[in-house]
């Protein structure tokens, strides 16, 4: 009797993995897509997976929905490994009713989520869904706002990665939105309204993937951190972005070994810096040059590049970088450029990663642009995202740190714990021209030759001024290093600050400028 018993639940079991059945399967696999569950399978370490609520069915009754019940209605949920470390996965299944979530579709997402939260472990959402299940009405629209609240309660609490893999549009971009990460596959993508709709109320006419595809939300909106080209290689960077990250906000990111060596000096970064200040270099050969094994995971690439995002290692330990891109805009900050970093430091912050920053800005982009659309607040959100970080910081300024920049950019005044600067710094209110012009305007007016005594002003205050050593003098610095051992004096930093221990002022939270 029993025998059969458990013929029947395989029997049940292994057509409930089927999701809409074969043809649907093909069906996907003739656009080039994988199913939900080979996605599962390629991102989770072999045997590892967990299933919950497989056999759930949708309870509608409406539009002729209950003479087709699916068991799993279109998403596969539970929990396994990565690379050995645990982590709670969701996989839409566009197979069944095009992925579209119903009420039942949502709470097997919710049940995944709040038990992650419970044992403290990441959560990855395997995104590819038409939308809410519009024969549900209320309850599928009730089904996301339950997943948007897992979303902000999980926040800085678990790490949340979002991976595009089809569509995914209407209320569901909110989840990905609030979630730390989003991976988009080239060909996924994400609008709030699709493009019938935009032509129908606007009369523009515009396609999907210039609406709401990968490279605009790369480049453009920067709804998304990373762009993939085909799902393995999406489901790879998973994978190397859960390397950087601990399992939760109590824990600390793994350590890895490495047999490059803390002592490694770089001569060339004696040189990496041009002696024009104006002339610009490439901020990620810097970088390169001082992390581990020359390799480093860039957050949003494409989007705001005046200002690099990435996530590294020195020593086998996880650092989150923020450096000045000179090769873009100078490496200004303007609005999306202090966007993207606040938004990264938090995460950081949150996740008690060390922030390592490299400092080479002339200042914030003027214009009345920047001005109207609201570059006070949002170079407030870097400010308040450095100020508010407990983890520790440590800083090196290369080249430029003029104005209200070289404040923003982790200064010793944030609460920095490590600051350093290479001898070619140049730490100012303004570049020396500009100061001269100010302090000493009617007397190069006045001049015999204004031009030469323009210059000869110049000079002397950048001997004067233009160098770290009035910094050092007053602490703002704890040294002024060699630019070839930078690997060795952060390395030395970060292990000495391995058990930093800071705390803000106890509040509900603080009120960031949004």
């Amino acid at each position: 009797m029993i025998e059969q018993k458990i013929l029947k639940l395989r029997e049940n079991r292994q057509r409930a993995k089927l999701g809409g059945g074969q043809d649907r399967i093909d069906a996907q696999h003739a656009k080039g897509k994988y199913t939900a569950r080979e996605r599962v399978e390629m991102l989770l370490d072999p045997g590892s997976f967990e299933e919950f609520d497989i056999f759930v069915k949708h309870r509608s009754h409406d539009f002729g929905l209950e003479k087709t019940r699916i068991a799993g209605d279109g998403v596969i949920c539970g929990f396994g490994t990565v690379n050995s470390r645990q982590v709670f996965v969701f996989s839409q299944d566009f197979t069944v009713f095009g992925g579209s979530l119903s009420e039942t579709f949502a709470k097997k997402i919710c049940k995944v989520m709040d038990a992650a939260i419970k044992v403290g472990a990441p959560v990855i959402g395997l995104n590819d869904s038409g939308g809410a299940r519009i024969q549900e009405g209320v309850l599928s629209l009730a089904g996301y706002a339950d997943i948007f609240l897992r979303n902000t309660l999980a926040s800085g609490v678990v790490p949340q990665i979002s991976a595009i893999l089809g569509p995914c549009a209407g209320g569901a971009v909110y989840s990905p939105a609030i979630t730390d990460f989003t991976i988009m596959n080239k060909g996924s993508y994400m609008f709030i309204t699709g493009p019938k709709v935009v032509k129908s109320v606007t009369g523009e006419d515009i396609d999907t993937e210039n609406l709401g595809g990968a490279m605009v939300h790369a480049s453009k909106s920067g709804a998304t951190h990373l762009v993939a080209d085909s799902e393995e290689e999406t489901i790879e960077l998973v994978k190397v972005l859960l390397s950087y990250l601990p399992q939760n906000n109590l824990g600390e990111p793994p350590i890895y070994a490495t047999n490059d060596p803390i002592s490694r000096n770089e001569i060339d970064l004696n040189s990496i810096v041009p002696d024009d200040p104006n002339k610009p270099y490439d901020m990620k050969n810097l970088i390169s040059l001082v992390v581990d094994d020359k390799n480093f995971l860039e957050i949003q690439r494409l989007y705001a590049p005046n200002i690099i995002t990435a996530f590294a290692r020195l020593n086998g330990r996880s650092v989150g970088i923020v450096a000045n891109q000179p090769k873009y805009l100078a490496g200004v900050l303007d609005i999306n450029a202090s966007r993207k970093a606040a938004r990264f430091v938090r995460f950081c912050d949150a996740f008690n990663i060390p922030i390592l920053t490299f400092v080479d800005v002339p200042g914030v982009l003027p214009g009345s642009g920047q001005e109207h659309n609201g570059i006070i607040i949002h170079g407030a959100k870097l400010l308040f995202a450095y100020a508010e970080a407990t983890v520790p910081k440590v800083t090196v300024i290369t080249r430029k740190a003029y104005g209200g920049a070289y404040d923003v950019m982790a200064s010793k005044h944030l609460r920095a714990d490590i600051n350093y600067a290479w001898p070619q710094a140049e730490i100012a209110v303004m570049g020396a021209r500009g100061a001269v012009e100010v302090l000493y305007g009617k007397q190069i007016k006045d001049a015999e030759n204004p031009a030469a005594e323009a210059d000869r002003l110049t000079k002397d205050y950048e001997e004067q001024f233009m160098n770290p050593y009035l910094a050092a003098e007053h602490g703002y610095l704890d040294d002024i290093i060699e630019p070839d051992k930078t690997r060795f004096r952060l390395i030395r930093a970060l292990e000495m600050l391995s058990t930093k221990r800071d705390v803000n002022p106890p509040k509900k939270h603080g009120n960031i400028p949004l």
